[in-house]
């Protein structure tokens, strides 16, 4: 029996060029630079960055990777701390969902859906 493939293509339209930039402490932003087929660049669409960098927790440490609204790549930097810090949060918050949602799941004896009955 043989399995059929997909094909495996590059989305032309959406060719980037990627650009890295890091202190080698703190962290890190990725520019994407909107290219055509023909490698310059696309001034149809806007160029992205995006932040990286990690925080020491208590289970070791948390890669946070996010976006950067800027102009350029000086108000990245500029703009990096804060979109640092709110990534954090949100990361935080969604964490805290997991856990709240985990928790609801646990099976006590005695309520009254439980499957586990009280003698």
């Amino acid at each position: 029996m043989q399995q059929q493939l997909p094909d495996i293509k590059i989305d032309e339209a959406s060719l980037v060029r990627e650009e890295v930039y890091t202190d080698q402490k703190i962290g890190s932003v990725r520019v994407l630079t909107p290219v055509k087929l023909n490698g310059e660049f696309d001034d149809s669409r806007k160029i992205a960055y995006f932040g990286q960098t990690q925080v020491m927790t208590q289970a070791g440490p948390l890669p946070l990777n996010f976006e950067i609204e800027a102009e350029n790549l000086e108000d990245a930097f500029n703009a990096f701390g804060d979109a640092a810090k709110e990534s954090m949060e949100q990361t935080m918050k969604e964490l805290q969902e997991y856990q709240r949602e985990q928790a609801s799941k646990i099976v006590v004896p005695g309520q009254s859906n439980s499957p586990i009955q009280m003698p």
